[in-house]
């Protein structure tokens, strides 16, 4: 019975921690919008001081045309997964040492989570 009872609420907890991670996407536009959209397009074709993200999530990093990447990000082989864009926007410089962008990174988790989950919705 406590065996049970334990099993399920680690359940329960997993469950809440995925939801929490899965973010909002119409919170992550607005951040996008104060904080990437100067250096970030979310159109095709569209490279600004950064590449376009669209269609970012689950592509091979340094994958779009014209974009002259830094040595360090065409060396980063991960593609651009949840997690692996969890860990890039909460330090950039950190993360992928070498690369071009200066932007700090996102501290607040719930920020980087939402942002995320707009960045899914660029399909």
């Amino acid at each position: 019975m406590i065996g049970r009872l334990f099993f399920t609420l680690m359940l329960a907890s997993a469950a809440s921690s995925a939801c929490a991670a899965e973010g909002d996407p119409a919170a992550g536009k607005a951040v996008f919008q104060q904080t990437c959209e100067n250096c970030h397009a979310v159109v095709i074709g569209v490279n600004k001081v950064g590449p376009s993200l669209w269609n970012v999530v689950g592509r091979k990093p340094a994958a779009v045309p014209d974009f002259a990447y830094s040595e360090a990000m065409k060396a980063n082989k991960e593609a651009w997964t949840p997690t692996a864009l969890d860990a890039y926007l909460a330090d950039p410089r950190g993360d992928v040492h070498g690369v071009k962008m200066f932007f700090k990174g996102l501290a607040n988790p719930t920020d980087r989570a939402n942002v995320i989950a707009y960045l899914q919705t660029l399909k």
